[in-house]
């Protein structure tokens, strides 16, 4: 896993925000389907998600208009169809404009690192 690049601000966020029911149903293939097919849509700069309990994946986008035609892409919208039949007990999605961002990354080896050589 590694942090998207959104280093073209001003940009835009989708934050998904979810529940899931118990059972996969599909749902694992579903989710790297989407994240595969969004990486390769016009305007996607990349994503970062975490899931436990609650998952919260945030995509990130150049303008509002690819976030329209990744909305409205065909096999997104059975993906949403199958996430309210199937998958999601609850979900929100929030859309945000990112006007700046910055960021920390320290190249020198984890303190787990040093111990598995």
């Amino acid at each position: 896993m590694k942090i998207a690049n959104t280093t073209q601000a001003p940009c835009y966020a989708v934050i998904f925000t979810s529940l899931r029911f118990a059972k996969d149903n599909g749902y694992l293939a579903m989710s790297k389907k989407m994240i595969e097919l969004a990486q390769k849509q016009d305007g996607c700069l990349g994503y970062e998600s975490a899931r436990e309990d609650l998952g919260i994946t945030v995509s990130y986008w150049r303008n509002l208009e690819s976030i329209k035609k990744w909305k409205e892409n065909s096999t997104h919208l059975f993906a949403q169809k199958q996430g309210k039949e199937k998958w999601y007990s609850a979900y929100k999605v929030r859309i945000c404009k990112v006007e700046h961002d910055y960021e920390f990354t320290n190249n020198s080896q984890s303190y787990f690192d040093k111990f598995s050589q």
